[in-house]
């Protein structure tokens, strides 16, 4: 045995030593262990557990009935009805990309493009949210249906789902006032969540009108039901008894919202219109609620709620007619000759005139070198404040403007809310321009100069209102000097009926209208539609079977283009040249109720074309009072049928195939201090 050298180490001591570190390592691997199973099974074991739950149940979303929108005497105007959806699970969808997709495409007549967006968001929805199903097709057909039930055992992870798909009843009569839905952004849906909303990918939401507005409470509160499933997403039936009674959480439904606009007289003004483009207002002078809007052309709502393709957006885009736009508040036009009502104010408030302040019109007014033409070549002779107002001669209000100057005109026309939005808030809308001197001398070339106060007056060059800015003043003289809010919700209910919600009028403020200004105003309306020479008088006596009915009226007739030397007659002119018809008043006038105004866009004359519709209009809204007295009410929830049929002018037709023309000179342009006389 050879003696241990000094130095070295003996095998035993070795060994000795590699056991210790051996010992070390598993120690140090054991306790890393423990700690990993401490962090899984007590600081996670709540969340892990429940992602493992989640591999076999199933959290199938219960849809909340969307609230249905009434009219003011409770006729469904927009439901839900039946329809089923093409889903897919991404956790549950085996060979996706490969196989399922493909199948998909095959089955549903896809192209590739279609093919490659679905394959996109299947990825995303794996990626974000594996279990929530994602459309892929909505409203099926019932062929497609057939077909995707026939292969249901090889699409793994496809379901077809029933899905309540919105129903518009009225077509596109009210389309801007309902709004319409489609499929949520990604960026809604992080936004809208973030603040305790609960979307999904694939949900549809409210745009536009009384949908967007409404959509929080018109949506409801969705609910869920736990399933048990396989790998490929089926359901175990024997094994979901075990779920117990938590496995069903109800969906609630949303509010239904009820209109105060009364169908039977919106179809009346929607029948009584001639117009291819314009807008009709009837307004509760005493409350600001909106009994009848009309906007034409309007959209269908029904083609709009879903998954638009792009040739149907570009067909809407190219109309001419410009659909999408709401003509009730979303735009503006010179106001015509209905707006001498606030030159009259005006006048009156500041002293220099009466309603008996006599003026002599040769046909028109003379300042500087130019000449401002009243309507009648001829002139009107000498004429007060109230033959001026009925025959409408611009003569009296030239005069006006040139006296008191324009910012009077201009106060007056802003405390009666012109050039500010109205508040409605349900649809968009837009200020219109109540000019001054100060806006002209910031946004007209040189400055402000005397003739744009006699444009103004007669409600030409930049004052522009829209329909329901002018129904408003006029329920405001109307009602003695309350500007109100306008409205068209009177109040929102639960599913069986009981108010939720009910709305108020809101004043908006009072108009300092002195009782005996308002009463001169009055009269000379009145003289409009019921006395011989009356711009509205021929039109009461055609349209109206109750003649006992006192209107207050005035007619006006807007230029879009600058007249020439010799005047052409409507039919003579291009459509996009053709004056504006306006008629603004209200009924009855000794006891007022309802306003009543009628912009025919490029439709001709005040009297002859927007007047008719008024005056249908106020009949139709007598009759129905009268009716409503003595008839027993309607049946709640029945479901709107439309009656209306209209075929379209030939005005109408031809434009719908044709391009819009380029804008001609408008009011306010710097040419247009020349006559802007019309006949009303």
């Amino acid at each position: 045995m050879t003696p241990p050298t000094l130095g070295n180490t003996t095998p035993g001591r070795e060994l000795r030593r590699r056991f210790l570190w051996l010992g070390l390592a598993m120690t140090a691997g054991l306790a890393l262990l423990s700690i990993q199973l401490y962090r899984l099974q007590i600081t996670r074991g709540e969340e892990y557990s429940a992602k493992s739950v989640a591999n076999f149940v199933k959290e199938v979303r219960l849809r909340a009935d969307r609230g249905v929108i009434k009219d003011a005497r409770g006729t469904i105007l927009v439901d839900s009805r039946p329809s089923f959806d093409a889903v897919v699970t991404p956790a549950f969808c085996t060979d996706c990309a490969e196989q399922v997709i493909p199948r998909l495409a095959e089955l549903l007549r896809w192209d590739a493009d279609q093919a490659k967006k679905v394959e996109d968001l299947v990825r995303q929805g794996r990626r974000n949210a594996p279990f929530q199903p994602v459309p892929v097709r909505v409203d099926l057909t019932r062929d497609e249906y057939d077909r995707l039930a026939a292969r249901r055992d090889i699409l793994d992870g496809v379901e077809v789902a029933p899905v309540p798909h919105r129903h518009y009843r009225t077509n596109t009569v009210l389309s801007h006032v309902l709004g319409y839905m489609n499929e949520i952004t990604q960026e809604e849906l992080e936004r809208l969540n973030a603040d305790g909303s609960r979307y999904a990918l694939g949900d549809y939401i409210g745009r536009r009108g009384l949908e967007r507005y409404f959509e929080q409470r018109l949506r409801g509160a969705d609910g869920v039901r736990k399933e048990v499933v396989n790998a490929r997403g089926q359901k175990i039936e024997e094994l979901n008894v075990k779920l117990g009674d938590n496995a069903v959480v109800q969906p609630k439904a949303g509010s239904n919202l009820v209109l105060s606009i009364d169908m039977r007289l919106q179809e009346e003004a929607e029948r009584a219109f001639p117009g291819v483009t314009g807008a009709v207002v009837a307004i509760d002078v005493n409350t600001g609620f909106i009994r009848a809007l009309v906007s034409r052309p309007g959209f269908d709502p029904n083609l709009l709620t879903g998954r638009v393709t792009p040739t149907q957006m570009a067909q809407l885009s190219r109309d001419p007619l410009e659909p999408m736009i709401n003509r009730v508040a979303a735009e503006h036009y010179s106001p015509g000759s209905t707006f001498k009502v606030v030159t009259a104010l005006a006048a009156f408030k500041s002293g220099a005139f009466r309603p008996e302040t006599m003026v002599n019109c040769p046909g028109g007014y003379r300042l500087g070198a130019r000449t401002w033409r009243c309507h009648l070549d001829r002139g009107h002779g000498l004429v007060d404040g109230l033959v001026a107002m009925k025959s409408s001669c611009d003569t009296w209000f030239y005069k006006v403007a040139d006296t008191i100057g324009l910012d009077p005109i201009g106060e007056m026309g802003k405390s009666l809310g012109l050039g500010s939005p109205t508040g409605i808030n349900v649809v968009a809308e837009v200020p219109g321009i109540m000019p001054t001197t100060a806006y002209h001398d910031k946004a007209s070339p040189g400055g402000y100069t005397k003739g744009m106060a006699l444009n103004s007056s007669i409600g030409q060059g930049d004052n522009n209102v829209t329909p329901l800015q002018l129904a408003l003043v006029y329920a405001a003289i109307a009602n003695g000097g309350t500007l109100y809010k306008p409205q068209l919700v009177q109040r929102l209910e639960n599913l069986d009926g009981q108010v939720v919600e009910e709305f108020q009028p809101e004043v908006v403020r009072k108009v300092d209208l002195p009782p005996a200004h308002l009463k001169a105003v009055i009269e000379g309306l009145v003289k409009v539609a019921h006395e011989p020479g009356g711009t509205a008088y021929r039109s009461r006596l055609k349209v109206m079977r109750d003649l006992d009915i006192k209107i207050a009226a005035k007619t006006g007739t807007a230029q879009v283009a600058r007249l020439g030397a010799i005047r052409l007659k409507t039919h003579q002119m291009s459509f996009f040249e053709r004056d504006h018809a306006w008629f603004a008043g209200f009924a009855p006038a000794d006891k007022p109720e309802l306003a009543v105004v009628v912009l025919n866009e490029h439709g001709g004359h005040g009297g002859a074309d927007a007047a008719p519709t008024a005056m249908a209009v106020i009949q139709k809204y007598m009759d129905l009072k009268t009716l409503d007295a003595t008839a027993p009410p309607p049946r709640p929830n029945q479901p709107y049928t439309p009656t209306l049929t209209r075929a379209p002018s030939p005005d109408e037709a031809a434009l719908t195939r044709g391009v819009r023309p380029p804008k001609v000179l408008l009011p306010g342009d710097e040419e247009s201090e020349d006559t802007h006389a019309t006949q009303d």
